[in-house]
C-alpha cells in the first residue's frame, strides 16, 4: 500500500508523513522532491523549469522508482508531495492504480490564515515562495480529482495521523511519549527538511 499524502505548503506534510512512518512497523518515506533536485542540479543552462514537476522526466521516474519500491517492499509507503496539476495527479498517482498498486490519497487542508502561520513557524514569510503558491495550490486541489481531505486547521499531527490511519486499515503503535518528547521529535524533522 502505498499513503499519499498532499496538501498546499504548510499544511503538515512532512510532519504527518514522520509521525506516520514512527508508528507504522516497515514503513519507508519517499521523498519525490528529491528527483527534482536532481534534475535541477544536472541540467545546462536554458532548460530549467520553473517547477520540476513540469519535467515529464520527473514523473516519469517518480512513478517507476514507486512501482518499483513496492512491487519488492513488504511495507507501506508513504509519500509527502504536493501535487496540484490534475494531469500530474495522473501521471503518478493514477498510473499507479492502474498496475493495481492500492494508493490512499488524503489532502491535508488548512485555511490560507493557518497556512500562513503555520509557514512562519518555519521562518518563512507571506513573501517567501511556498506562501506564493497558497492560492494555486488551494485552487488545484479543490478540483474532484483531490478528493478525501482533512481538514487541518483545528487537529494535532497525532489526530492527522489516526485520521489516515482509520481510513486505510492501518494498526497505528501505540504513542506514551509525553508532549515534551513529541515536540522535540517533530522539531528535529522540521530541521532536517529545511530546502536550502
Amino acid at each position: 500500500m502505498l499513503v499519499w499524502i498532499n496538501g498546499a505548503f504548510g499544511s503538515g506534510k512532512t510532519q504527518t508523513a514522520f509521525e506516520l512512518h514512527r508508528r507504522i512497523p516497515n514503513s519507508y518515506v519517499y521523498d519525490p522532491e528529491n528527483v527534482g533536485f536532481f534534475i535541477r542540479k544536472n541540467i545546462p543552462k536554458g532548460l530549467e523549469k520553473g517547477d520540476f514537476q513540469d519535467f515529464q522526466m520527473w514523473r516519469e521516474f517518480n512513478f517507476s522508482m514507486l512501482k518499483y519500491i513496492n512491487d519488492n517492499y513488504k511495507g507501506i509507503l508513504i509519500v509527502p508531495m504536493t501535487v496540484v496539476n490534475p494531469q500530474y495527479f495522473k501521471d503518478i498517482v493514477e498510473k499507479l492504480r492502474a498496475e493495481h498498486i492500492e494508493v490512499k490519497h488524503f489532502v491535508l487542508w488548512a485555511s490560507k490564515e493557518t497556512l500562513f502561520k503555520r509557514l512562519r513557524s518555519r521562518a518563512e514569510g507571506k513573501e517567501s515562495w511556498a506562501a506564493k503558491q497558497i492560492d494555486r495550490c488551494m485552487e488545484g486541489l479543490s478540483k474532484d480529482i483531490f478528493k478525501e481531505h482533512i481538514h487541518t486547521d483545528n487537529l494535532s499531527i497525532d489526530e492527522v495521523v489516526e485520521i489516515i490511519a482509520c481510513s486505510s486499515n492501518i494498526k497505528l503503535l501505540s504513542d506514551n511519549r509525553g508532549e515534551f518528547a513529541k515536540a522535540c521529535q517533530r522539531v528535529i524533522v522540521k530541521l532536517k527538511h529545511i530546502r536550502g
